[in-house]
């Protein structure tokens, strides 16, 4: 019985779903004279496969044929290209939708058409929003839902004509008309304005761009044209939006051009590589490994060079932890690596913004895997010693943050969830601990391998010291977050590591950091990627609101 009454409850929602479409093809038919053939739907960008598949059996049932879904930014980017607006290929737009709640979306204009690079939607930014403030500022907060909806209609046509006249009357139901202002338009706009212009500023940081990275902001929508939107989208980007003209009608006109545009002589050019604005996350992990390394070369001891024992004395730890940075530096290049690889691949599924960090992650791990053994390969090579121990002490110390990090480019290319900030703020290591754990074991080789003249070995065992306790509050920054627990958990684990600190405990602390690495990796694969936190709730607007809007959202 239950899965029968919801049977029927679906098949009451898509019938009620397929009138109006039924009704407009009807016209259609009678306006051209022939049945419809080419059905183009709009959807927003944020919807998933379930919705679309929804809305492709609206159609059906509605007797059409199968509807090509086109989503509302790119036709409306569409539209931008029939009007004259110069986008060249490889530029970069932002289109706000804002009917009857607001859709903010990121474009890139490739060879084949424009993608969505990042889309960030609030049902309570729109013209719904506006209508609900008004009727409290008409009636009062205390209004029954029952009359709300009686004077919804004359709310909204109100809202629409204080656009260009100071009053308007507004008739109300069961009693006498109320007088509307443009102050009480202006009062109700104002917060839904400032959420689209803070959702514009998020959506561009999600695509890990900059307002200085676009060709333009374009404003569409039964919304768009309402007092105080342009001047907060401005306010908060620096960058003036362009409200387009006929804001209602341009993603239906846009989809009607959709593919109209002849590609074939458009000029093709590279992919850009997006701005290294995160260049220390790079360069110090970078330039710390290629220190670790050199130190361990140079100080290594050899045993027996011309007797028949031949040995070599290296410390595993200093190894270990070069490998480590190695991987660390390629990681936090990983978008930069994808960028430079969409550029120049043929296969579309690389030039996507999920394939393009996939393909950047995976190629950042071969990198800092090839560094990691060429360390060992060298290093062997370099004293005549078997390659094996070298590998060991290279590569399992870092095959926790590859496999984790193939984690995170199987979640890119899905396109499961982007992380807040973006993909380069998330590959990004704590420079803070790679500088201190570098000083630190640093200063403990110094310590086990410097000359230890009479009146420099107090100096010389206070520099271990020192070193032990540069690398204990090294891997408690990587692993603690919170500044409170990290100066509890520094001082006891930063004495104990400094009291360690001897040539045979040099490759555990080596190991110990390796793992504080891994354990920051784990916690950042699950805090922001696979369980992400709640976003906070609708009172406290401060962090963007994913939500999908119904097709053709009024205003």
């Amino acid at each position: 019985m239950e899965d029968a009454a919801a049977g029927d409850a679906g098949g009451d929602a898509l019938e009620v779903a397929a009138s109006p479409l039924r009704r407009v093809a009807a016209e259609a038919e009678r306006v051209v004279g022939q049945p419809v053939r080419d059905v183009r739907v709009v959807v927003p960008a944020g919807w998933g496969p379930r919705r679309r598949t929804w809305m492709r059996q609206v159609a059906h049932r509605a007797g059409l044929p199968q509807p090509r879904l086109v989503e509302a930014p790119v036709a409306v980017a569409e539209y931008l290209l029939t009007t004259g607006v110069r986008v060249p290929v490889g530029a970069f737009l932002v289109v706000c939708d804002v009917g009857a709640g607001a859709e903010v979306t990121v474009l890139r204009r490739g060879p084949a058409g424009f993608e969505v690079l990042a889309t960030l939607a609030d049902a309570a930014a729109g013209g719904t929003a506006i209508d609900h403030a008004l009727a409290d500022a008409l009636i009062g907060p205390s209004m029954a839902e029952g009359q709300r909806a009686s004077v919804a209609d004359s709310v909204r046509v109100a809202k629409e004509a204080l656009v260009s006249h100071p009053a308007v009357t507004v008739p109300l139901p069961d009693r006498p008309p109320v007088i509307a202002n443009s102050a009480m338009l202006d009062e109700a706009v104002r917060p839904v304005a400032w959420r689209v212009a803070q959702l514009t500023q998020e959506t561009v940081a999600a695509a890990e761009l900059t307002v200085g990275d676009l060709a333009g902001i374009y404003c569409v929508g039964g919304s768009a044209q309402l007092p105080h939107l342009a001047a907060a989208i401005a306010e908060h980007t620096g960058t003036a939006p362009i409200v387009v003209p006929e804001p209602r009608l341009v993603a239906a006109r846009g989809a009607a051009d959709v593919g109209a545009v002849d590609t074939g002589t458009v000029e093709r050019v590279e992919v850009p590589v997006p701005p290294v604005r995160r260049a220390a996350a790079i360069a110090v992990p970078g330039f710390a490994s290629l220190a670790l390394i050199w130190q361990c070369l140079l100080t290594a001891e050899e045993h027996g060079v011309l007797g028949v024992y031949y040995s070599v004395s290296v410390n595993w730890g200093e190894f270990t932890m070069a490998a480590v940075m190695a991987l660390l530096a390629c990681l936090a290049a990983g978008t930069v690596l994808g960028s430079l690889i969409a550029a120049r691949s043929p296969t579309p599924g690389t030039r996507t913004e999920g394939g393009r960090v996939s393909v950047g992650i995976l190629a950042a791990v071969s990198l800092g895997a090839a560094i990691a053994g060429l360390y060992a390969v060298v290093t062997s090579q370099y004293f005549g010693m078997p390659v094996g121990p070298y590998l060991k002490w290279a590569l399992w110390p870092i095959a926790p943050v590859s496999v984790m990090a193939v984690a995170m480019a199987v979640v890119a290319a899905r396109q499961w969830r982007s992380p807040h900030g973006g993909w380069s703020a998330l590959l990004a290591a704590p420079t803070g601990s790679i500088v201190a754990a570098t000083l630190g074991m640093g200063l403990i080789q110094y310590s086990l391998t410097a000359d230890r003249w009479p009146d420099r070995i107090l100096w010389i065992d206070i520099a271990g010291r020192v070193g032990g306790l540069l690398l204990g509050v090294a891997v408690v920054m990587a692993v603690v977050t919170p500044l409170m627990f990290r100066l509890i958990l520094a001082a006891p684990l930063a004495v104990i590591c400094a009291a360690i600190v001897s040539r045979r405990a040099a490759g555990m602390l080596g190991v110990i950091y390796a793992i504080a690495v891994a354990t920051w990796w784990a916690t950042r694969l699950w805090s922001r990627i696979l369980r992400p936190a709640p976003p906070s709730p609708a009172a406290a607007p401060t962090g963007p609101v994913r939500a999908h809007m119904s097709p053709g959202g009024g205003g």
